[in-house]
């Protein structure tokens, strides 16, 4: 493989996993390179976890870290609901994503990789063990790779939450004052990079920093995995050159490609009016209109919906899904979701909902122990400004087109009931 053509991290998908002799067949190396991290550095790959940290800059923090004992740990678990890239990519070439957390480990000098699927996930769980098992079998030296399966939850998968939970076995976000900011598991510092950055590691590992930016834009190199779900036949995953027109996006994921909107970075992400949707798909094109693409998701909304009421449902299932352990995730976010709940239901008082809403968000902006929160308030702002029509509508009295569906989303589906996140 040494063309630069889609796909690439998905190269060689036969509805089963490939094994390591397959892998390696489809993944042949080209010559080596004299430092993974200057490599890593000049490919200028950002993580796909949402944050878009720089790669090299977060392995070089922790290479100079004196401690003698340091881990790898690989976020695959995905607890996004709208998302199920990592799924994908992990039963198609988890040997992919564990050549870059070897390569990561070798850069920072750690002696243990931690893999982390949600026990919830048993297929995908049983791909990454017997992955790990064939590894085993050639009895290469290198770092020691171990399987780690905690509990589903939207916050299992913050990294702070998940290093905690490797320590002592709790679910629960760390409040960090200030970024970045070294994670440990006992004295031992971590370097975490979710499933697909640590792909894409393998890749510039194998083919370099000039093959990876063969694809992509300057400031936004390489591919991306894409999750699209609501107004398309399927919720379906699809691997895309950074820069691509959204519109074409859609597209190709077989969705509406004339939408009232579509939310990009998932729940903690931001509506976008489809007014913009032949803005190139990537952070420097996205960033005027306030929006990046976070982890790789989109979900579409057709017109005749209501944007309030879809927004609220997602408020109330991140609402459900904190940890509890501050004011603004255990009391703000419940009365978020019962403001947009009331604006939408057209409630006696549109206008107070309306203006504790707004309240809110001032309040609870930057209080939480950690990041989710404030993807809440992100989400919900961006809500009011692109459905500023629905908001209308509602606080005049008049229910608009969609606001029925307030009451029919009272749960939102996981990770395994993805498909019910369709619009017909």
């Amino acid at each position: 493989m040494t063309s630069n053509t889609l796909p690439r991290l998905l190269r060689g998908a036969q509805g089963r996993p490939l094994t390591l002799a397959q892998h390696e067949e489809t993944f042949a190396f080209a010559a080596r390179r004299a430092s993974m991290l200057e490599e890593l550095d000049a490919s200028g790959l950002r993580g796909r976890g949402g944050a878009s940290f720089p790669t090299a800059r977060k392995a070089r923090l922790l290479r100079d870290q004196r401690n003698h004992s340091k881990f790898v740990v690989v976020n695959a678990m995905e607890g996004e609901p709208a998302s199920h890239k990592d799924r994908t990519l992990l039963s198609t070439n988890p040997h992919l994503v564990l050549d870059g957390a070897e390569y990561l480990a070798s850069i920072i000098g750690a002696k243990n990789i931690a893999v982390c699927v949600a026990r919830d996930n048993p297929a995908v769980v049983n791909h990454v063990e017997r992955a790990i098992h064939e590894r085993a079998r050639r009895s290469l030296r290198g770092p020691a790779l171990e399987l780690h399966t905690p509990p589903w939850r939207y916050v299992a998968g913050e990294e702070s939450a998940l290093v905690h939970w490797l320590d002592d076995n709790k679910s629960l976000p760390q409040y960090r004052t200030k970024r970045p900011h070294i994670l440990k598991i006992g004295h031992s510092p971590v370097l975490v990079d979710n499933a697909e950055t640590c792909a894409h590691v393998g890749l510039i590992g194998r083919y370099g920093a000039d093959w990876f930016r063969g694809l992509g834009t300057d400031e936004s190199p390489g591919s991306a995995l894409v999750s699209v779900t609501g107004a398309v036949r399927r919720p379906t995953v699809l691997e895309v050159a950074l820069g691509t027109p959204l519109r074409k996006v859609l597209e190709a994921s077989g969705a509406d490609t004339d939408p009232q909107a579509v939310l990009l970075g998932g729940y903690g992400g931001r509506w976008l009016d489809a007014a913009h949707l032949d803005a190139p798909y990537a952070n420097e094109a996205l960033a005027p209109q306030g929006v990046s693409i976070g982890a790789g998701i989109i979900v579409v909304l057709p017109r005749g919906a209501c944007g309030i009421a879809e927004s609220q449902r997602m408020v109330k299932w991140m609402a459900n899904e904190s940890a509890r352990q501050c004011g603004p995730c255990a009391f703000g976010l419940p009365a978020i979701a019962e403001d947009l709940y009331q604006l939408a239901s057209n409630s006696r008082d549109p206008r107070g909902a309306h203006q504790r809403l707004v309240e809110r968000c001032a309040v609870i902006e930057g209080r939480g122990a950690c990041a989710h929160p404030d993807g809440v308030v992100r989400m919900v702002r961006s809500a009011l400004e692109v459905f500023a029509g629905d908001v209308a509508s509602h606080l005049g009295g008049v229910p608009c087109a969609g606001s029925s569906s307030v009451q029919h989303f009272a749960s939102v589906p996981t990770l395994e009931r993805a498909e019910e996140l369709v619009w017909e």
